[in-house]
């Protein structure tokens, strides 16, 4: 199918309509187009897919597509005036539409957020990258807000407060390469951690509880530390490195002080530790009984 044939089923500044492929090689030339601007139309043959756009459109934000399209350099276009690119056009459509208006529908599947990654990268499209990886990065928040409260604190309430947010900074400083962390003042929970991953809540840890003491209630604050860091390296793994983070591993596993183990049994029970947190996310909320 020639692109004469397929330029009638084109509707301008759309996604791709058909995608050719080639069995030989067509002739190229080279053309620029400084001076040229506005809403002049261009023909795209992506990767095979079709696409028309405006030269407004592919010029309008900082990107490959304004060097290429604003004489800065040469493109290249076959016989019949299609400009060819040398990338897979699948996700071409969403570029345009994010070039259009700043703002695009991700894909549902974390492999194709991944590739699109990929696209907006080698078309150095900043704001597109950031908005993939927002989707693909591990969210960890803690809700604090100590002047929630009806009820006089425990005596060692204060202090565990403080070591929740003594916790989160630390997590803050080692990982916040690879997890956003939020931390969030405004809520009806006391201290309350929760997690997520590919844009969903995994898991929650409230570590507030009203307890009765002399007949009074109070509010108790604690500090599952394990449990946090377990929380942690479950959303670790919904990030886009291939294997969980060792040194997460490492607080999180329990040690046998009675005998040693070896680098085998060590790493059977690292995965075990991991299958075990994985399963586990059906169960979301902190269920201990009132008053533990």
């Amino acid at each position: 199918m020639s692109g004469e044939s397929c330029l009638h089923q084109l509707q301008p500044q759309t996604g791709p309509v058909v995608s050719v492929s080639s069995v030989a090689c067509p002739k190229t030339s080279t053309c620029t187009y400084r001076g040229v601007t506005g809403n002049k139309y261009v023909q795209l043959n992506v990767g095979g897919n079709l696409y028309y756009s405006t030269l407004q459109v592919l010029t309008r934000q900082d990107t490959l597509l304004r060097t290429m399209f604003s004489g800065k350099m040469e493109v290249l276009t076959d016989k019949e005036g299609w400009i060819l690119i040398d990338r897979c056009g699948k996700h071409f459509g969403a570029i345009l539409s994010y070039l259009r208006d700043r703002f695009v529908t991700l894909p549902k599947s974390r492999q194709g957020i991944m590739e699109l990654l990929a696209e907006a990268k080698y078309y150095q499209i900043q704001g597109l990258m950031d908005l993939c990886q927002r989707a693909l990065q591990p969210v960890v928040k803690l809700l604090y807000n100590r002047g929630n409260n009806k009820y006089s604190y425990t005596s060692n309430s204060d202090d565990n407060l403080l070591k929740n947010i003594e916790l989160f900074e630390k997590l803050s400083l080692s990982f916040s390469s690879r997890v956003l962390f939020i931390k969030d003042v405004i809520g009806d929970e006391i201290c309350c951690w929760s997690f997520y991953g590919q844009s969903r809540k995994l898991a929650e840890v409230c570590c507030t509880s009203i307890v009765y003491a002399t007949e009074k209630k109070q509010t108790k604050v604690e500090f599952p530390e394990a449990r946090i860091y377990e929380e942690t390296l479950n959303a670790l793994l919904y990030e886009t490195l291939p294997v969980p983070d060792n040194s997460l591993l490492e607080a999180t596993r329990r040690r046998n002080n009675c005998c040693s183990h070896s680098e085998e049994e060590e790493a059977v029970e690292l995965r075990e530790r991991v299958r075990r947190i994985h399963v586990k996310r059906y169960s979301t909320y902190d269920d201990r009984p009132l008053g533990h």
